[in-house]
């Protein structure tokens, strides 16, 4: 396709993405100087159609970026009056009290939001300082000039399933710009291959990864308590995984429902979407969601890793943002503040650089301010709690883990020095010979669901006859090689039911239904071949998500 003539506009910042850092960088760069040419492509239908998150919003970033953001009418309501942490057992709780846990660790002060709902307010902020935003427009590749990024491709659209240009072909444009700020979210392709091509990670641990699966459901108004947030840890993945929940009272009755499960779980049997449904019938949670309705699903993926992992950040004529760099805070279970803070370092660093007459070099004083800066000083005191998790498991790393964290909060200095992640997710995956299977209980349908009649509460839809965008290097991998030696995980880890294996008279056959996926990236990070590698589709497919 390299032939193909495509026409170029030229900015002086291209954005990637339209979540909280891209858009943070957009209002920054026009605060800055409002003469500079924004661009930002979004490839969701509409800003926020992409945008999952739990979310608890520490508001520092949006403090710093529009600090009148309560007069401007921000969808910022709903104030945390009552922090509750309990670990699970199958049939009851233990409530964990709050005076023990560092101040970090405080919810109160922070606001429960639909982070899809703040990014379109965002937008509308942008666009009033004439930032221009085009969603529907997937960004395809990266486009290079010798060793220097100098843009994107976005709109392709039209592509026969072959890949041939289809009778509506359109072959989208390059937007060029003097630089480029990558800000896909969690493993995006676009980052993905500035990590791979410049061999980012070097030098840093690998990134870690957890799948989050989140329900919003409307519930009885006499058990509507806005403003409260419930943490769970243990049942029911016990030893089987890390990982664990929210459960978050907005107004309007509704409940943010979520269950993480960290992908560096061994077993290839456990089925993380069903440890989801299985959790919903615990008492505590079953309780408070009887006689309400289940009214949106989405999942995603969401960087683990910590202040270890975060790859080098820069390359000549781009930079990576947000969760493209991994920057959540995993015990707080907060990244949105971090990605809007990376988002106004980023701006600042291009328009001083552009200002100075340069341009397609490296940004040197982001990664300056990323490293030394408030989201170092977020970051670095809780570095050993994912490692402390996934090697010595739940209890101990909640001792060592809390002990860690507050001589940091205290002294600034962490007594366990820096621990290693070591493998990364997919080489986590044991093979199928050393485990059981595991049963789940089917789906109620009450509180409950398969997985396709969830798919459709998250609005996801995708033009059939183009290609798939789920690429696999060796389509010979998922039956020669995952199938006998992991049971084929992908039919178990897609919280989408994208990926089964049919039987048929000529044997097992690997099937992709591509038009299910909610783009949570969970395949590229957990496939222990490591033989998908997720693609953009072409703009405006994939989830709709309404308030996530």
């Amino acid at each position: 396709m390299s032939e193909i003539e495509r026409e170029s506009m030229d900015y002086d910042v291209v954005i990637v993405g339209g979540g909280p850092a891209g858009l943070s960088a957009a209002i920054r760069l026009k605060q800055v100087n409002p003469e500079l040419s924004v661009v930002l492509l979004e490839k969701g239908s509409e800003i926020g159609a992409h945008i999952l998150s739990g979310a608890v919003l520490d508001t520092s970033g949006l403090d710093r970026l529009i600090p009148d953001w309560k007069d401007r009418g921000a969808p910022v309501t709903t104030e945390v009056t009552q922090d509750n942490f309990y670990i699970l057992g199958p049939h009851g709780q233990v409530r964990v009290p709050n005076w023990p846990m560092p101040p970090l660790m405080n919810n109160h002060g922070k606001y429960i939001v639909s982070m899809g709902n703040v990014c379109r307010w965002l937008a509308e902020q942008a666009e009033a300082l004439e930032v221009e935003i085009f969603p529907g427009m997937a960004c395809s590749q990266l486009v290079y000039e010798g060793d220097r990024v100098v843009g994107v491709v976005a709109g392709e659209m039209g592509l026969n399933a072959d890949g041939s240009p289809g009778p509506a072909y359109e072959p989208g444009m390059e937007l060029r710009g003097k630089y480029v700020l990558i800000a896909e979210g969690v493993r995006g392709s676009l980052a993905k291959e500035l990590i791979g091509k410049y061999d980012l990670s070097a030098g840093h641990e690998p990134q870690k990864f957890g799948l989050g699966m989140k329900e919003i459901w409307e519930i009885d108004p006499a058990k509507a308590r806005p403003g409260t947030v419930t943490h769970t840890m243990g049942w029911p993945l016990g030893k089987n995984a890390g990982g664990g929940s929210f459960i978050y009272h907005l107004e309007g009755n509704q409940v943010l429902v979520g269950f993480v499960v960290h992908l560096n779980y061994a077993n290839p049997y456990l089925y993380p979407y069903m440890e989801f449904q299985r959790f919903k019938h615990h008492p505590l949670v079953a309780d408070l969601l009887e006689g309400g309705k289940r009214v949106a699903y989405g999942a995603r993926a969401i960087s683990e890793g910590g202040w270890q992992s975060i790859p080098k950040l820069t390359v000549p004529g781009a930079a990576l943002l947000g969760c493209s760099a991994g920057l959540v805070n995993v015990p707080r279970i907060k990244g949105n503040h971090n990605a809007m803070l990376s988002g106004i370092a980023a701006a600042e660093a291009a328009a001083k650089a552009i200002a100075a007459g340069r341009e397609g070099d490296e940004l040197t004083d982001y990664e300056a301010d990323l490293r030394s800066g408030p989201i170092a000083r977020d970051l670095k005191p809780v570095r050993n709690v994912k490692p402390l998790w996934s090697k010595l498991g739940l209890w101990s790393s909640l001792v060592l883990g809390g002990f860690d964290m507050w001589v940091a909060n205290l002294t600034g200095w962490n007594p366990l020095g820096t621990w290693k992640h070591g493998k990364t997710d997919a080489q986590a995956t044991g093979k199928a010979a050393d485990f059981q299977p595991i049963d789940y209980p089917r789906p109620d349908g009450k509180l409950s669901f398969d997985r396709l009649t969830n798919v459709a509460f998250s609005f996801t839809n995708h033009e059939e006859s183009q290609p798939c965008h789920l690429k696999l290097k060796d389509p010979a991998v998922p039956i020669a090689v995952n199938l006998p030696l992991y049971a084929e995980p992908a039919t178990r880890y897609c919280p989408a039911g994208v990926y089964e294996v049919l039987e048929g008279e000529g044997g097992p056959r690997f099937q992709i239904n591509f038009q299910n996926c909610v783009h949570c990236k969970t395949c590229d990070i957990k496939d222990p071949s490591q033989n998908i590698n997720w693609t953009t589709p072409q703009g405006g497919d994939g989830p709709n998500y309404p308030n996530m």
